[in-house]
């Protein structure tokens, strides 16, 4: 099975409590995730987060709906967690988040490795899912900016 990894990093004004307490409400999770892609988290809200948690969520990729179950892998809260997919659209996900206090701000790294099904052909569409990961994730990054910049405090 071929991996791939996708890093991010963004520098926010906020504190890193402030920054993690975000991340830390799944709720936002719907809120810097592309529209087109019908988000949904199926787990009742509020989910209380913690290494062992499990979230279900429902996707639509290409108008195709999927479940995806992830587990919170790592949870040490204001340093970084790791979320994994038990089941969904990839072979593979792995997802962590780190979160480290800079100048008054905190920067947030992310690096998602993940694997395709469907062998080579899977392999084929590699370069299509980058280009699609990449572009949810600039997405990502514009809306966590927009929110975590908000006077009102937007967690």
């Amino acid at each position: 099975m071929k991996e791939y990894a996708l890093r991010t990093h963004i520098h926010v004004p906020a504190r890193i409590d402030h920054a993690f307490a975000f991340f830390a409400d799944a709720a936002n999770l719907a809120r810097i995730t592309p529209r087109e892609l019908g988000f949904a988290i199926a787990t009742p809200l509020p989910i209380a987060m913690a290494a062992g948690t499990l979230i279900d969520y429902t996707i639509r990729l290409w108008g195709i709906p999927m479940r995806w179950r992830t587990r919170i892998a790592v949870w040490e809260p204001g340093v970084h967690f790791v979320d994994e997919q038990l089941s969904g659209p990839y072979a593979k996900w792995v997802h962590t988040h780190r979160f480290t206090s800079v100048n008054g701000g905190t920067d947030i790294d992310d690096e998602v490795v993940y694997a395709l099904p469907f062998g080579a052909l899977g392999r084929l569409a590699a370069p299509l899912i980058r280009l699609q990961l990449a572009r949810i994730f600039r997405y990502r990054e514009t809306e966590v900016l927009r929110l975590l910049n908000e006077p009102s405090g937007a967690v």
